[in-house]
């Protein structure tokens, strides 16, 4: 089997779990199951992920947003704060609505499941850092007010998150709201706060 045919092995395996934990839990669902979804066998499933949680702890590793907002970091930033935020605000949500499925599993199966909340946490505390390290280099270059940059990041996901969380059922809790208005307002309010 050639290393293609592994990943998308692997891959098939990972999105089959993340749709069928999704809909039916954690403990409605067997591996037999899963494998079959993704037109596997179960042994394949257990060579590549060796467990269920293992399964699913890959799958949060594999198709969350770090790998992504980096890359835009990286290539995509052009150093004006209102810019910079509107970008980085579409693109969280972008993903997040990518995930959702992902998203609705960790909130409830988080309990049920040890190693998840460390692994759900660590893409936000990524995101965190790169958000630290933008909000600090602005700073120095003089386009951000000299507070703290770890405070002005969480501020910021924290902003972003909550925004998602209303909008994570179907109707949200404020339907009549929309997502884009929102994203550019509070991008705004946030870049006039923070400009000298």
């Amino acid at each position: 089997m050639s290393s293609s045919d592994k990943v998308s092995s692997s891959d098939r395996l990972l999105l089959a779990a993340i749709d069928l934990i999704s809909d039916r839990g954690y403990n409605g669902v067997t591996t037999q199951e899963i494998a079959a979804a993704a037109g596997l066998s179960e042994k394949t499933l257990f060579r590549h992920f060796g467990s269920k949680q293992n399964l699913l702890e890959s799958a949060f590793d594999r198709f969350h947003y770090t790998e992504e907002m980096q890359k835009l970091f990286n290539e995509k930033l052009v150093w004006d704060l209102e810019t910079d935020l509107t970008l980085l605000s579409r693109m969280y949500h972008a993903i997040m609505n990518k995930n959702r499925k992902m998203i609705m599993i960790s909130i409830k199966e988080e309990g049920n499941l040890p190693g998840l909340r460390i692994r759900t946490q660590k893409h936000p505390q990524q995101l965190m850092e790169i958000l630290t390290s933008y909000f600090t280099v602005m700073s120095d270059k003089g386009k951000l007010l000299k507070t703290n940059p770890q405070i002005q990041a969480f501020s910021f996901l924290m902003l972003n998150f909550g925004i998602f969380m209303n909008n994570l059922e179907a109707d949200g809790n404020f339907p009549g709201i929309a997502l884009e208005e929102v994203l550019e307002e509070s991008v705004r309010i946030f870049a006039r706060a923070l400009t000298p």
